[in-house]
């Protein structure tokens, strides 16, 4: 990789956040095996899509998550306070990042029916305008993944409790983009079992 598609690279991270409990599910639902892999490993083969160094933050179950995840990224961060919610994991990723980057995509742990075609358009679209906020379509609303460029960091940093980037995107007029699968995520075990058997259906 060249000097110049290295920094490009470099200039926009993703971080997976897999910090939870997971105390719907009963398990380290970050173990949980889907297809060949683990949800964990599945969503950094993801993540990964969307070309920049890949961080995962973890808390709840930190390290066996890491000592048994079979993908591994480029980096893991540990978020101290990730009792707080999903506030803290997103605010610990965001801070573990270079000065040079220029914005972060954010995937979210449990959303493996997200097809690669769908997580490459998004990344296409952020880096066309790295200014302007990106992220999924769930129902007229913004969710993830998404991508936050730097300048709504501070706001971004801001947030307390179990709440994500959300409300931040959508004051921002974040573009929203059809993603398929966005919308299903692994909560519970009937979660983990139906997307499992979508997932044997596609194969």
């Amino acid at each position: 990789m060249g000097q110049g598609n290295l920094d490009n690279h470099n200039a926009f991270a993703v971080l997976v956040l897999a910090a939870g409990a997971s105390r719907r599910m009963g398990c380290a639902k970050a173990l949980l095996p889907v297809g060949s892999d683990t949800l964990l490993g599945h969503a950094i083969v993801q993540a990964r899509l969307l070309g920049g160094p890949v961080t995962v933050v973890a808390g709840g179950w930190y390290p066996l998550v890491r000592y048994r995840c079979r993908s591994q990224p480029s980096a893991w961060v540990v978020a101290r306070d990730w009792q707080e919610g999903m506030s803290a994991s997103l605010k610990t990723g965001v801070a573990s990042l270079g000065p040079r980057v220029k914005g972060v995509f954010v995937v979210l742990l449990d959303q493996p029916l997200i097809p690669s075609n769908a997580m490459l358009a998004l990344a296409k679209v952020a880096r066309m305008t790295p200014t302007q906020p990106v992220a999924a379509d769930l129902q007229g609303k913004p969710g993830a993944p998404a991508y936050i460029p730097r300048r709504l960091w501070p706001e971004i940093m801001a947030l307390e409790g179990d709440r994500g980037a959300a409300a931040v995107l959508a004051r921002h007029g974040a573009t929203r983009l059809a993603m398929p699968g966005a919308g299903s995520d692994v909560d519970v075990p009937e979660d983990w079992r139906r997307i499992n058997g979508e997932l044997a259906e596609q194969s």
